[in-house]
């Protein structure tokens, strides 16, 4: 059941959720007949929360959270965790079977690209067709109709078929609406993956000028905007499960551990010149799935190779790759003027003296490279993006793939 109240103060629950469970039905004719048989039920006065039947499953299960105006709830899990069938609940748009919803105030939702749209009216249509559903009077839209297409940046394009807006034009229009009209709950879904970088950018500032007051539930995938805008974060597992937790940082570090593909050989080329025989970190074998190692500790990369004798001399460079599968950082051994010429059997040793990656986990690139006579890379001898894993913790912040160590002083002037 979802109750939706008028707002009495500044600092209240704006958005409150208990023992929510939402289950399906895997086919569609069980679920009609269990559809008629529950309608009964239900008339006869039996609203008792029933176990699981056959071909059901719990698509959320036991939701519990509270979020008050200022603050943003960053909504993470991967697909099939049920964040949006949650997102439909809080919505309005499907009842749960168990549990209550109580929402506070307006609320405005960005969940499907163009949903609310209507496509054979212009863009300046919609903007008051979706303002009145928010709840706001015409004149209320009136004053905020040409902020809302400044923001979209869309104005040429204003008054044509909405039909005819490409993905990137319907994104920058509903969420310039939903933004800009300023409601009390504001739930945006995913929509930010679409458009460009400049949009995007200007989207998350909006929603950083939003929480004075305004309660916002973002949810992406990208855990770089979710640490951006979210002080808080609700990580769903499996449909049924899920963690709450006020420290983003700890909460972004869990999706990612869940993100890594531990049993992935990664990508591997090369002439056949160098083989790899071994490798370990500190002393661990690769083969162990992920290796944990603490902020600051060093890290030693221990490689045994087969040189062939037509091998010349050669440069190895490691790299440090993010689950977003970016190279965050590397360990390149010409930058030390340092190249190799063994042959046969070879061991290498490279030590870090101190790991400086944000929290989280990363994968291990290897390449081998010929240096050529004139200096730079030749022929490549080995490659492979993904030689072992480390997840790095106790570090204090979690938002930057990087953490500097720096020296500070504090001077008082009176």
């Amino acid at each position: 059941m979802i109750e939706e109240k008028h707002i009495e103060t500044n600092n209240e629950v704006l958005v409150k959720v208990e023992g929510l469970s939402k289950k399906f039905c895997k086919d569609l004719k069980t679920s009609l007949w269990y559809g008629v048989k529950d309608l009964v039920s239900n008339v006869r006065g039996n609203k008792q929360d029933r176990q699981l039947r056959d071909k059901e499953f719990w698509a959320v299960k036991d939701i519990n959270f509270e979020l008050r105006r200022g603050e943003c709830l960053g909504l993470i899990g991967h697909n099939g965790a049920g964040k949006s069938t949650l997102l439909k609940i809080l919505n309005g748009l499907i009842n749960p079977d168990v549990g209550k919803v109580t929402i506070k105030g307006r609320v405005g939702a960005l969940i499907e690209l163009g949903a609310g749209f209507n496509p054979i009216l212009s863009g300046r249509e919609n903007i008051y067709n979706n303002g009145a559903v928010l709840g706001f009077t015409k004149k209320e839209i009136d004053s905020k109709v040409e902020e809302i297409i400044d923001f979209a940046e869309i104005r040429e394009f204003i008054d044509m078929p909405v039909q005819n807006y490409s993905s990137g034009m319907k994104v920058r229009l509903g969420f310039a609406v939903a933004a800009q009209m300023e409601p009390d709950v504001l739930i945006i879904d995913e929509v930010l993956a679409v458009g460009d970088l400049g949009f995007r950018v200007k989207c998350l500032n909006r929603i950083g000028e939003l929480l004075k007051n305004t309660a916002v539930i973002f949810v992406s995938h990208s855990m770089p905007q979710v640490a951006r805008v979210a002080n808080k974060v609700l990580l769903m597992r499996n449909g049924m499960s899920l963690i709450y937790t006020d420290d983003v940082s700890k909460g972004i570090q869990d999706y990612y551990s869940e993100l890594m593909q531990v049993n992935s050989d990664g990508i591997k080329y090369g002439n056949g010149k160098v083989e790899l025989l071994n490798f370990s970190l500190n002393g661990v074998d690769y083969k162990v799935v992920v290796l944990e190692t603490k902020f600051q500790h060093p890290l030693t990369l221990t490689v045994s190779l087969h040189v062939k004798d037509e091998v010349t001399k050669y440069f190895i460079s490691y790299g440090f790759i993010d689950v977003d599968t970016k190279i965050v950082a590397n360990v390149f051994s010409s930058i030390n003027n340092v190249d190799f010429s063994g042959k046969g059997q070879v061991e290498i040793e490279t030590t870090i003296p101190s790991l400086l990656l944000g929290a989280g986990n990363y994968t291990i690139s290897i390449a081998i490279n010929q240096i050529s006579p004139l200096g730079n890379r030749g022929e490549v001898y080995y490659y492979n993006s993904n030689i072992a894993s480390i997840l790095v913790t106790d570090v204090l912040t979690a938002v930057a793939p990087v953490q500097f160590v720096g020296k500070w002083s504090e001077k008082v002037i009176l």
